[in-house]
């Protein structure tokens, strides 16, 4: 999915009882942790981590961020990384969101998106790109409400956002 460009990003609010931190070393075993438990989908390891980042912790700092329940306990992160050649141009892209499974459907993303959106924008991206299964609907959805769009390069994409949208029309008529 695409966004060509960072302005307007959706304005959403953290709930009182949480926070976002930002990375700092050692932070890869709650990112691990919180992206095992949230993505059935992946092998979710320390090497895929350090292959996703290159132990590049100067940027972490500044793009990965995590969200902190009340205890202190991240249940969520989501990363501003970037792409110097995605489509032959310099992108942001919003990387590896994920929140607990208990916490998943209570509006946290919102604001965690919020977050990163503005970060990349803040960072100097004027566009930004995700990437993402076509079986994570809710995850499609948030990401249309951000104002991410399909990105359709050729037929096969074209055919799975047909799927898409046809899956989003049946659940749509089911609830």
């Amino acid at each position: 999915m695409i966004r060509e460009n960072l302005d307007e990003i959706a304005s959403f609010e953290l709930p009182p009882s949480f926070s976002i931190k930002w990375y700092e070393p050692g932070d890869e075993k709650p990112w691990v942790e919180i992206q095992k438990r949230a993505d059935q989908y992946n092998t979710i390891t320390l090497e895929l981590f350090e292959r996703e980042f290159n132990r590049d912790t100067e940027s972490l700092a500044q793009r990965q961020c995590f969200l902190i329940d009340k205890r202190g306990t991240a249940i969520g992160t989501a990363t501003a990384w970037f792409d110097n050649n995605h489509n032959g141009l310099p992108y942001g892209r919003l990387h590896w969101v994920a929140i607990v499974p208990e916490l998943q459907g209570q509006g946290l993303a919102k604001p965690l998106l919020t977050t990163v959106c503005q970060r990349l924008r803040e960072l100097g991206h004027k566009r930004a790109y995700l990437t993402t299964s076509p079986v994570r609907i809710p995850a499609i959805n948030l990401y249309l409400e951000f104002g991410f769009a399909p990105e359709i390069k050729d037929i096969h994409d074209s055919e799975v956002w047909d799927d898409i949208q046809r899956r989003m029309t049946k659940k749509r008529q089911l609830t």
